[in-house]
């Protein structure tokens, strides 16, 4: 999937939240990296906390230059209420199943982003509309152009949350295991079983009028 434009390439902003304290060897600050991760990304996990409670809830997320959006529900718990509240906002990435020669060596190659700041919420109308398209043609290039028109109706009850990309930390894996060297000669394969997410073979609604080809997803990914 193609990115959205890239408006600054100042770093990521180390608060006192966003420092990577464990693992430093792993972390980095680098904003195209974290654009990358958040575009490839298609689900993004949100921590908050509401009458003592934390909560963290999966949603659907895109982005536009140096801004992050995410679809909310207005009579839910990621609606109104947190406008202005911390939050916490998470990707996560799993590219690869470490087996080292020892259970305890065993590890996954990731890459990981954690965002840090204040929601607000997408008032305008047509703001908002601009932005659910954003959010389609992020998962399926191409096709909003194709959609039934929204109605105002609908786009009044969407709810869209939005936050600048300012202060947050990247961590990932990218290596074989790591084991203890009297471990080397121990007689087990060991290595990187890669994992992907991959498009499959489109399933058609059991109502679809005849005639209508599905879309070639293989585009999408170009």
């Amino acid at each position: 999937m193609s990115s959205c434009p890239l408006h600054t390439t100042e770093p990521l902003k180390q608060g006192c939240h966003a420092q990577v304290k464990r693992g430093r060897k792993r972390a980095h600050y680098d904003r195209q990296l974290a654009y990358t991760i958040m575009d490839e990304a298609l689900v993004a996990y949100m921590g908050m906390q509401m009458d003592g409670q934390p909560f963290v809830l999966p949603t659907s997320h895109w982005r536009a230059g140096d801004r992050v959006y995410w679809h909310a529900a207005l009579k839910g718990r990621m609606g109104g209420g947190i406008v202005g509240q911390p939050v916490c906002l998470t990707f996560a990435l799993l590219d690869g199943l470490v087996l080292a020669r020892s259970a305890f060596h065993h590890s996954v190659n990731y890459r990981s982003l954690m965002l840090f700041g204040k929601p607000e919420m997408v008032t305008d109308p047509q703001e908002k509309a601009r932005q659910l398209q954003n959010l389609i043609e992020k998962v399926a290039p191409g096709r909003w152009s194709k959609l039934r028109p929204m109605t105002e109706q609908e786009v009044a009850i969407t709810g869209v949350l939005s936050m600048p990309i300012d202060e947050g930390s990247i961590k990932m894996r990218s290596d074989p295991p790591v084991d203890e060297p009297e471990d080397y000669d121990w007689p087990v394969w060991a290595g990187v079983v890669p994992l992907q997410t991959r498009l499959g073979e489109p399933q058609a609604c059991p109502k679809l009028n005849a005639g209508l080809e599905p879309p070639n997803v293989m585009d999408w990914s170009s």
